[in-house]
């Protein structure tokens, strides 16, 4: 399988490979609302985006299946079975894959233990042979010609505040430490080349290069679409009705921001060049999204007030409703 077939379900549900069943849960519920055929009827695109998602969301949901994802990649469902032959395009010669704990196990004693070992920074690699013209080939041990080099692929995980302002990782590769200055705007996917830094072609001893492939461990309160920033903040029925100036925490602090009269539950409000770096320059923008959250417990001059207004009020946001049917 060429590297181009290989689905990384994690970045398909735009989540990191340390999150949790929930948030795996909670990001296909989003995405399968997004891409159903029912909200997008006559749409190929996002009929195609919508099978993915499911895809994505049956592998990772299930714990015995994500385990062998994790450890096998796009052999995952050969794991158990030995490895792949034949129809994959990769001849092994009736290697017993069962008994390695995972693809990269069976790497490191092909190649004598010339793999990345734990060190200072803990991530996962995967080691392709890319010939020039040729683009990627996962795990493409069989072509070991002399014009080929030994391609690594590590996947870092980063906090929001190491992505938003870039960080400098310590990895050791072998016998040899590293230092690597990520820049600042990196995101669930953001792929990084350390030129010179991959696996030694055994073949012509030419090394290849490292590539770094970014994953965001999920915030608190700030989630990611696109360039923007997006969060949700509580306000209560007074606020909503009457209007207020309200503090939202921004990746700068925290800013004042005008709620108008009459704002709704789940509308956005925009922080222009309050969002994630751009790859350029400036930044995206912060959607504040809004939800009035009414209050649980009462003091009794509080529940006498709502009972007032309650009997005096006029407006009627389900009048509409009259007039439907079917």
């Amino acid at each position: 399988m060429a590297a181009t077939d290989f689905k990384d379900y994690y970045a398909m549900l735009g989540i990191s490979k340390i999150a949790t069943s929930e948030e795996i849960k909670q990001a296909f519920r989003k995405l399968a609302r997004k891409y159903h055929p029912d909200v997008n009827p006559n749409n190929k695109q996002a009929e195609a985006k919508f099978k993915e998602v499911n895809e994505a969301y049956e592998v990772l949901s299930d714990p015995d299946k994500r385990k062998k994802y994790d450890q096998f990649g796009q052999y995952w469902k050969q794991a158990g079975t030995g490895f792949p032959s034949g129809g994959s395009g990769v001849d092994m010669g009736g290697v017993d894959f069962g008994q390695y704990g995972s693809f990269n196990d069976f790497l490191t004693e092909l190649f004598g233990g010339t793999g990345p070992r734990s060190g200072r920074q803990s991530y996962s690699y995967r080691t392709s042979t890319a010939r020039a013209g040729s683009g990627f080939n996962d795990f493409g041990l069989q072509d070991g010609s002399a014009g080929s080099t030994q391609d690594t692929e590590a996947v870092i995980t980063l906090t929001f505040a190491e992505a938003f302002s870039g960080v400098q990782k310590r990895f050791s590769l072998g016998n040899e430490t590293i230092d690597v200055r990520i820049p600042g705007g990196a995101k669930t996917g953001t792929r990084l080349r350390v030129k010179g830094k991959g696996q030694i072609n055994p073949m012509n001893q030419q090394r290849g290069d490292l590539y770094l492939k970014v994953g965001l461990q999920p915030h608190t309160f700030f989630q990611i679409e696109g360039d923007n920033l997006v969060c949700e903040v509580l306000i209560t029925p007074d606020e909503a009705t009457l209007g207020a100036a309200i503090d939202v925490p921004t990746p700068d602090g925290n800013v004042n921001v005008k709620l108008p009269a009459g704002v709704r539950s789940g509308q956005s409000l925009r922080l222009r060049g309050k969002g994630w770096p751009l790859a350029k320059s400036g930044r995206g923008d912060q959607l504040v999204k809004v939800v009035i959250a009414p209050p649980k417990d009462l003091t009794p001059q509080e529940r006498e007030c709502y009972e007032k207004i309650r009997a005096i009020r006029t407006y009627n946001p389900r009048s509409h409703l009259a007039q439907v049917k079917l």
